[in-house]
């Protein structure tokens, strides 16, 4: 059993009451609405769902991964650790979460596209656009790739520089191979160069350092929601010095 809220005008964002229905059936609901608002530049529209908990969370997604292959669904979990708790949260949670916001922001396709969220996800901070907007870096088989410019978006973006990539968030750089873990990516992948061109790239699996499959592309997104950028470390001073005096 099913309600759909009619709305006022067609410009604002339309929802959908769902209730009374067999468990699975939410998803094959959801995309139905995805298709049926998928369509050309400025009128596709992404179907967000916001889920009470974790455990519906990811319930509805291997629901959608069974009912709709053909949708592509961005999850935005909330983080694994209580705000100003001691420990961070982890680089998964961070990268899925970031590639979500960065995806939605360069996305240029039109197809049917679900996000999925939870309360607790939605009610926490993000980074504004204009700091995600130019926060992604790109590469291509047999494209050019531009050593100084991909280093400097990975130190700026929280990764780290290891001997072995084992973990989201590190490369390693050994000669002209390049390993990265890139943020959301549930495979590391390694790079190999030509002078500075880039004649392949392949994943890998972090614990046997054995390729297994070719990609056609390299997407880097940012490991920290706290980017250090010029005017993020320059307010940060500021803030600091105005809080805590100067240092001595």
């Amino acid at each position: 059993m099913t309600q759909a809220a009619s709305p006022i005008r067609k410009d604002k964002p339309q929802r959908y009451p769902l209730f009374g229905v067999p468990e699975g059936y939410d998803s094959v609901f959801l995309a139905k609405l995805a298709r049926e608002h998928a369509g050309q530049k400025g009128q596709s529209r992404p179907i967000l769902h916001v889920s009470s908990d974790d455990l519906r969370f990811e319930e509805i997604s291997e629901g959608l991964k069974f009912f709709a292959p053909d949708v592509e669904v961005l999850r935005f979990p909330a983080w694994d650790c209580l705000p100003y708790d001691r420990i961070s949260p982890t680089a998964d949670v961070v990268g899925e979460r970031l590639k979500t916001l960065s995806r939605l922001l360069h996305r240029a396709d039109h197809g049917p596209l679900i996000v999925l969220t939870t309360v607790a996800a939605i009610s926490q901070r993000v980074p504004p656009q204009a700091t995600l907007r130019n926060a992604v870096f790109e590469a291509k088989v047999n494209g050019p790739l531009d050593m100084k410019r991909m280093l400097e978006f990975l130190v700026a973006n929280g990764y780290h520089r290891t001997e072995t990539v084992r973990e989201a968030g590190e490369y390693a750089i050994r000669g002209g191979l390049i390993d990265i873990f890139p943020s959301g990516s549930h495979d590391p992948l390694r790079i190999d160069t030509f002078g500075d061109e880039i004649e392949s790239i392949r994943a890998f699996d972090a614990l046997s350092q054995r390729t297994t499959e070719d990609r056609d592309a390299l997407d880097l997104y940012p490991v920290s929601e706290v980017l250090l950028t010029p005017d993020n470390i320059a307010r940060f001073r500021s803030a600091y010095r105005e809080t805590f005096g100067a240092v001595r």
